[in-house]
């Protein structure tokens, strides 16, 4: 049954996550010798496949591993450096402030290992009612199932779900699906937004 309470719904990296470049692709490449760009391109089904969830983390180790022919180890720590980056502490801090006030929810562009990790880091379990990492679902932004799959978790009409992201693509695929949506550009924005959206409830 849909409810009629509103919903936030937020993406993790560039929101919730400050994840500015490392250049861990290009330290790599330097390091094996590898042409610049060379790691996406060998390695962009296996990207893709991590993000749907259609192939294990242990996989994603294996074929870095065999194909380059390294210890995956410390490629995977650098990796996942990147992805984690660091938290928005005053986004995570103010959005902690409004359980009980409105449903909570995550919706990510993400890849296997990462709501353990990001867990361990941040503990977006506790943050928010439902997450939906791409990886689970199996879709990706700005794919329209995506934000179905978000509104049906969190029992709440489109319409009543205000979207935060970073990515303008992903902003008006939301819209087109319904959803009122706002592009992260920094806090004082975002929630001078989110105050609004509950204000006019």
């Amino acid at each position: 049954m849909i409810m009629t309470e509103r919903a936030l719904i937020l993406d993790i990296g560039g929101v919730l996550e400050i994840t500015p470049a490392t250049g861990w692709g290009e330290r790599w490449e330097h390091r094996l010798g590898l042409p610049a760009g060379d790691l996406n391109i060998r390695f962009a089904d296996l990207w893709h496949a991590g993000s749907i969830g259609t192939v294990t983390e242990a996989d994603v180790s294996r074929r870095i591993g065999a194909e380059l022919g390294i210890d995956p180890g410390p490629f995977m720590a650098d990796l996942w450096e990147q992805y984690l980056g660091t938290g928005n502490e005053e986004l995570i801090a103010y959005v902690r402030g409004l359980r009980g006030r409105c449903r909570l929810g995550i919706l990510s562009n993400s890849f296997v290992g990462a709501r353990e990790r990001e867990d361990a880091a941040y503990g977006f379990s506790s943050l928010v009612e439902e997450i939906l990492y791409s990886h689970e679902i199996g879709v990706e932004k700005p794919d329209p199932a995506a934000f179905t799959a978000a509104c049906e978790r969190l029992a709440t009409a489109p319409a009543d779900c205000l979207f935060v992201d970073d990515h303008a693509p992903n902003i008006e695929a939301a819209r087109a699906s319904g959803l009122q949506a706002v592009l992260f550009e920094d806090n004082e924005l975002t929630i001078a937004r989110i105050k609004e959206f509950l204000a006019a409830a």
